[in-house]
């Protein structure tokens, strides 16, 4: 069972806590199963445990007495790697405020560049979160663009892929921020979007956002068809960055964010994965007031149901198309 000292309050603590096998397994157990471990195929309870493996068996007939791990049904399904390894990694992404990169998890776990790579794909997974409740209150809305500087880029490869100026060839995301209301802080919600047309910008705001709510935006020609359910004011930023309560500013904390968590640590991103990087950026944002250890088991306890294969962390597809 889970040793009864105290649970690591940092990075350090998590490192030590975690290098004991039984230590690592029992503590992501009694987040699994709070009420004792049950087989995921059955739901019987009570299964064998065989301490020599740390697996289970499964007492049931019917279902062949099968065998499984913690593992099973979860981002860490098939990994080779140990829950000694798993659990600092996900401390790691979940708390550190501009990221961390493939090459320095490499290097910190000992394990190659394209399995630290694999593991954070699977971990960001599980720090994608998806809510059906409409945002309310006073909600801003605003747009960015994501890519390459060309200045930077080789001269070859600016012919091929910039053809335009300003946010041309970039990738647009939609950004939507509740504002701190009832004692809670604000939360931040987003969209990777194929343009910043009508068709796309006014059905995201109508899905996202509950009538009555007020909503405050940039000039931007779109917003002005949003619907008269919402009390929606606009602030032009060739005059002003600020009214009274009009502006976007929450959101623009976030954009700066998330920019240089890009610039600064990840440096180049494909735009098929960029929402993967929103949802770890994302909720880091909306977590910020818990301290390390919750962001950790918030983050843990969203690992179940959640495996991702190395051709589905690669394939243009399974870009979601809001979060």
């Amino acid at each position: 069972m889970l040793k009864e000292h105290a649970a690591p309050r940092s990075l350090s603590e998590a490192i030590r806590y975690f290098a004991d096998p039984d230590t690592a397994l029992w503590f992501v157990v009694n987040l699994r199963w709070p009420s004792g471990v049950s087989c995921p195929l059955c739901d019987t309870d009570n299964p064998s445990y065989l301490r020599s493996r740390r697996i289970w068996k499964c007492r049931n007939a019917k279902c062949a007495k099968r065998q499984f791990s913690v593992k099973v049904g979860t981002i860490f399904e098939d990994s080779p790697l140990g829950l000694d390894k798993w659990l600092p990694a996900l401390w790691l992404l979940a708390n550190a405020k501009n990221g961390i990169s493939s090459y320095e998890l490499g290097r910190a776990l000992g394990v190659t560049q394209k399995t630290a790579w694999f593991m954070l794909g699977r971990i960001r997974l599980a720090m994608q979160s998806k809510s059906f409740k409409k945002l309310r209150g006073e909600v801003e809305v605003d747009e960015s663009f994501f890519g390459g500087l060309s200045a930077n880029m080789h001269k070859d490869k600016r012919r091929a892929t910039i053809h335009g100026s300003g946010w041309n060839d970039k990738q647009a995301v939609m950004g939507m921020l509740q504002r701190k209301r009832g004692g809670k802080h604000s939360v931040v919600r987003f969209a990777v979007i194929p343009n910043i047309q009508k068709k796309t910008l006014v059905p995201l705001v109508q899905q996202n956002v509950e009538a009555g709510s007020s909503v405050y935006t940039d000039k931007h020609h779109a917003y002005k068809y949003i619907g008269p359910q919402y009390r929606h004011a606009a602030v032009d930023h060739a005059v002003e960055y600020v009214r009274g309560r009009v502006h976007t500013n929450g959101l623009e904390n976030f954009w700066s964010l998330m920019k240089r968590t890009i610039k600064g640590t990840y440096i180049s991103v494909d735009p098929f994965h960029l929402f993967r990087y929103l949802d770890e950026q994302s909720q880091r944002f909306n977590l910020r007031k818990l301290n390390d250890l919750g962001r950790f088991v918030f983050t843990l306890k969203n690992v179940l149901g959640k495996r991702l294969t190395y051709r589905e962390l690669i394939s243009a597809d399974m870009t979601p198309a809001t979060t």
